[in-house]
């Protein structure tokens, strides 16, 4: 793939000291973390390798990766490496996408008190569907989920929301037959956000019984039980947005689904069209527009732009991609052979051990030469700030 010729870090390196000055004692320790990373990520700072073409002679430079979650660059190979662990977890079954979504005046305590809400959101959202599959007079079964947290609008706004990925079926009580869905059909949505919107919001009161919920501005009067009280007391009675989307076309179509969604940071380096000091220019999609061409184009001063990217840093240790049900971590091992057996389906093969020659070569890359398909191998180790040492100059490798 052509490295863009954009990306966040050039925009982190050239304006992040100017930013960081300007804001400095507003900006979390993590916050901090992240830029840095980008900054340093797939530059001679923290390493690498030249390799070389085995056939033609190619050779480039590869520099390591921070690997930071939140690196547009480093989310790709991460996500190839998540998708390959999990494909073997599909079932041929109709999968269905569901979305959970905040009110915009919940997600402005939510930004103040990110660990504590969107693990709330998480939880109530899960819980919502499990409750809702397990009832006799819808579906009365057990079901799993995948669920992966989004923070972001398409402007870059927050607009925190639960994307959640659903086999259409679960176990029956007992565990003794797959239980399947209606054909195009999972759960009422209606239904579903009533629960949800009651789960949540006594969540939340919960929440600041037990003193976890900070509040900053003009919410500051919130900090009273009373006061918090009456200002929820609205969300009680409005409509929150619950939106389920058509079944996947297979369970490939969830994969190539997935792939995009697990990994995504707030704006990838190939939406970005310019930037200088002043202003950047980035695409984004305008969701208002019903039909036709939604792409728009959005210019955002240069520290707005950031202070936008860095609102969508997570706590750390904070998983955004979590598994319920039938697919939790702790019981996915178990109930996938079960079900399997339920629908009459083999096992998948279990992966072929690597050879001996394979486990001899640990220097070859798994990317082809790029231009004639030769295996690529390391010849020479960069340290960390370290120049390579190839007489002939090698081309930088394209991220």
């Amino acid at each position: 793939m052509a490295r863009p010729k954009l990306e966040i870090a050039d925009i982190f390196r050239a304006h992040g000291p100017a930013w960081r000055r300007a804001n400095a004692g507003h900006v979390s320790l993590c916050q901090l973390k992240v830029m840095s990373a980008i900054e340093a990520c797939r530059t001679e700072a923290l390493g690498g390798h030249v390799a070389g073409c085995t056939k033609c002679g190619h050779h480039h430079i590869a520099y390591n990766s921070f690997k930071n979650r939140h690196c547009p660059k480093c989310q790709g190979p991460a996500a190839r490496d998540w998708m390959d662990a999990r494909a073997e977890d599909l079932l041929p079954v109709e999968y269905f996408h569901v979305v959970f979504t905040l009110p915009a005046e919940i997600a402005r305590v939510a930004y103040w008190n990110k660990r504590a809400v969107y693990g709330l959101l998480f939880k109530s959202s899960a819980q919502t569907v499990m409750t809702i599959a397990a009832d006799p007079k819808r579906m009365g079964a057990r079901v799993g989920m995948t669920s992966v947290l989004h923070t972001w609008g398409s402007a870059l706004t927050h607009h925190p929301h639960v994307h959640m990925i659903v086999p259409g079926g679960g176990l029956s009580p007992g565990g003794s037959r797959w239980i399947a869905c209606r054909p195009g059909f999972f759960l009422h949505v209606r239904v579903l956000s009533r629960l949800f919107r009651r789960l949540f919001l006594d969540g939340l009161m919960d929440l600041h019984r037990a003193g976890k919920l900070t509040f900053f501005g003009n919410l500051e009067g919130l900090a009273e039980a009373d006061t918090f009280a009456s200002w929820l007391a609205p969300f009680r009675k409005s409509e929150w947005v619950v939106y389920a989307k058509p079944p996947f076309g297979g369970p490939e179509a969830v994969l190539a689904y997935l792939s995009r969604y697990t990994h995504r940071v707030a704006i990838s380096n190939a939406r970005l069209v310019s930037a200088d000091a002043d202003i950047v220019a980035f695409r984004w999609k305008d969701y208002r527009i019903k039909r036709g061409d939604r792409q728009r184009v959005m210019r955002l001063a240069t520290h707005e732009l950031i202070r936008r990217f860095l609102i969508h840093v997570l706590p750390n240790g904070f998983h955004r991609i979590r598994h319920y049900g039938l697919l939790a971590s702790s019981t996915r091992k178990a109930n996938l052979p079960k079900i399997r057996a339920l629908l009459c389906l083999q096992r998948p093969e279990d992966t072929v051990a690597p050879s001996a020659e394979a486990e001899a070569a640990p220097l070859t890359l798994r990317e082809p030469c790029p231009c004639y398909g030769g295996p690529m191998r390391i010849i020479e180790i960069l340290r960390r700030g370290q120049k390579p040492m190839s007489r002939a100059p090698p081309r930088e490798r394209s991220a």
